[in-house]
């Protein structure tokens, strides 16, 4: 029997469902399983037109917000006049509407902030659109930036109590007093890599508590009985976004190097991004058209072919000027259970999963240079291979297993009163 008064705990994203968080519908996958009950809001509609199969294993009811600040005038007021709210007959008559209402304004007054303003009025949209009848008791936000900001306030106005994930860009692109201010009011806070952990404890209030859950993959969807050696010409992978932090031209150059050695190899990437045509740009500058393949963004099943036929998996994370890092790239632990061993730089909290000579090759970030000597050692030494890829696949399973963080995650819940319906 269904049990509709079941509590609901609600999840506020960025964008759902996005073919690159997995890391999200995941855990959203795995959280159901174990019972919990959850309510998907999403501050914006879906970029691409196809998704993992993944999602359509997850029964939560989903809500998308108005994601203009014009939307959710309209929606909440019937106008896009930013007065509209002062004409709402309820604003007279309604006592929380109006308390509510003056939280709103009070909080534009003090921020003069588009942004913030907006993030007030979605706060509101959940309250009135969403929150009536839904048993909503919790609520958690994924990035500490615009889905907290949006979880905080809708806290504000309904008292309900939130938490947050912090994961990469979210953490670092942020003053830090902000990041302290929505910590001392959520109820906990979780990160996803121990590098970013120190950090949150350093800045949190004293006495918050920030629990490392670490993403995990699928280790079922990821493995691999492919042979571990490797003959020319070597195939070389990369799946990334196109944006700074991903270090992509450090990889392009450490190919240059390779190619300029005579070593025979094609490189295929996947992945899109704001910097697409500047990197394809210097594919072409560099002179590796004929050798490297841009595919697009593809789904996990036709990157589980890809890593299948790869010899090595290349990715170059860097600090971006704005401050924007990764946490540990999901796709390095997908290689490594995958039987592909990865060559990567020494960012954040990467270091955490590949032990440099061990589990994989680690170089400092832009040096393209040492980048291509670990490529060209990984591909040509068949015994630091035949040594490498079994102790990666191994590292993975040790630390990086999705079933077993979910447990992890679901106590840290329980701990503050989340837990599986009866």
């Amino acid at each position: 029997m269904i049990n509709t008064n079941q509590p609901v705990l609600a999840m506020i994203l960025k964008g759902y469902p996005r073919i690159s968080e997995t890391f999200i519908s995941n855990e959203i996958r795995l959280l159901e399983k174990r019972g919990v009950k959850i309510h998907i809001i999403s501050m914006r509609k879906p970029r691409e037109d196809f998704t993992h199969k993944s999602i359509s294993e997850i029964k939560a009811e989903v809500s998308y917000l108005p994601s203009t600040l014009e939307g959710c005038l309209e929606e909440l007021f019937g106008s896009s006049d930013q007065d509209a709210g002062l004409k709402d007959p309820r604003y007279k008559v309604d006592p929380d509407f109006t308390a509510r209402i003056d939280k709103i304004w009070d909080n534009f007054n003090e921020t003069g902030s588009e942004a913030s303003f907006k993030h007030m009025l979605q706060a509101e949209y959940i309250v009135e659109k969403i929150l009536p009848g839904s048993n909503i008791f919790h609520i958690h936000a994924h990035f500490a930036h615009s889905p907290t900001s949006v979880a905080r306030n809708t806290s504000r106005l309904s008292g309900l109590p939130f938490s947050f994930t912090a994961h990469a860009k979210d953490i670092y692109t942020q003053a830090p007093e902000k990041i302290t201010a929505k910590i001392s009011e959520a109820k906990f806070a979780v990160t996803c890599t121990g590098y970013n952990c120190k950090y949150l404890e350093e800045i949190a209030p004293k006495g918050k508590p920030i629990h490392k859950v670490y993403h995990g993959i699928d280790l079922r969807l990821f493995t691999s009985d492919k042979d571990y050696s490797s003959t020319a010409p070597y195939e070389i992978f990369t799946v990334a976004r196109f944006t700074p932090k991903k270090g992509l031209p450090t990889v392009f150059k450490a190919l240059k190097v390779l190619a300029d050695k005579g070593i025979d190899f094609s490189y295929k990437i996947v992945g899109d991004g704001d910097d697409r045509e500047s990197a394809l740009a210097m594919i072409e500058d560099l002179g590796l058209s004929k050798r490297c393949t841009w595919l697009g963004t593809k789904p996990h099943e036709e990157v589980l072919e890809l890593y299948r036929s790869a010899d090595l998996f290349a990715l170059g994370c860097e600090i971006a000027a704005n401050g924007d890092r990764d946490g540990i790239p999901n796709v390095l632990a997908e290689s490594m259970a995958m039987s592909v061993p990865v060559v990567a730089t020494t960012i954040s909290g990467i270091p955490e999963l590949i032990d440099n000579g061990k589990t994989g090759m680690l170089v400092e970030p832009g040096d393209y240079l040492a980048m291509a000597d670990a490529m060209e050692k990984i591909l040509t030494d068949q015994a630091l291979r035949h040594a490498m890829i079994p102790a990666a696949k191994q590292k993975v399973h040790d630390i990086f297993d999705n079933r077993y963080w979910i447990n992890v995650l679901a106590d840290v819940y329980e701990l503050y009163g989340i837990k599986a319906g009866d």
